[in-house]
């Protein structure tokens, strides 16, 4: 990782913290909401442990924010679009595509090379996921399921299910999740291709 990645995944402890403390939440209320153990969640407080992609997202959706604002990361791109990448400790690359708190939340996905050589750590938490995957194999692990998701195909799951997503050792993957709250779906409406013909 870079320097700048470092240190913005540095100030993420003290931030969280304060999100914590300004909620009025214990830590075992906190991990009860996340699926993260109060042990972890501890350790990333004090900074005695960096965050994983899979713990900023419902750490983020939790206390409301954006993850944006959550890592704080400096701005990169065209200015225009203030798309703010956020480097993972595991060689993971989150790009959030939504700037709002609250309501389904966009993010791409850049995983590298390798993950399937991991055990998957499966975990819960609440909340809705919609995966598509742009380029590359996603390997999905969905309780007793581990299926092999390939660009074009879709997935869409409670996240009260055991999960994980990994890359395969074929390549990186590349792919977009839309995650909300408990209950709310995303809805994917087709509009049928109009026939060329008249009716009689």
């Amino acid at each position: 990782m870079t320097p700048d990645s470092n240190t913005t995944l540095d100030a993420v402890g003290p931030r969280l913290k304060r999100l914590r403390l300004r909620r009025d939440v214990t830590l075992a209320d906190l991990a009860a909401q996340t699926g993260i153990s109060a042990s972890t969640l501890s350790r990333l407080e004090s900074g005695l442990r960096r965050p994983t992609l899979e713990q900023l997202l419902p750490l983020a959706r939790v206390h409301g924010v954006t993850l944006d604002e959550l890592v704080d990361a400096p701005p990169t791109g065209d200015p225009r679009i203030h798309l703010r990448p956020v480097a993972c400790s595991d060689g993971s690359t989150i790009l959030p595509l939504t700037r709002r708190p609250g309501g389904i939340q966009a993010y791409k996905f850049v995983l590298p090379t390798g993950h399937d050589e991991q055990e998957p750590q499966l975990r819960t938490h609440d909340g809705y996921d919609w995966v598509y995957v742009l380029n590359g194999t996603l390997r999905v692990v969905l309780a007793e399921h581990d299926l092999r998701l390939t660009p074009g195909e879709a997935a869409e799951f409670d996240t009260r299910t055991p999960h994980w997503f990994g890359s395969t050792s074929a390549g990186p993957v590349e792919y977009l999740s839309l995650v909300g709250r408990q209950g709310e779906r995303a809805h994917v409406r087709a509009v049928p291709k109009r026939s060329s013909k008249r009716e009689p």
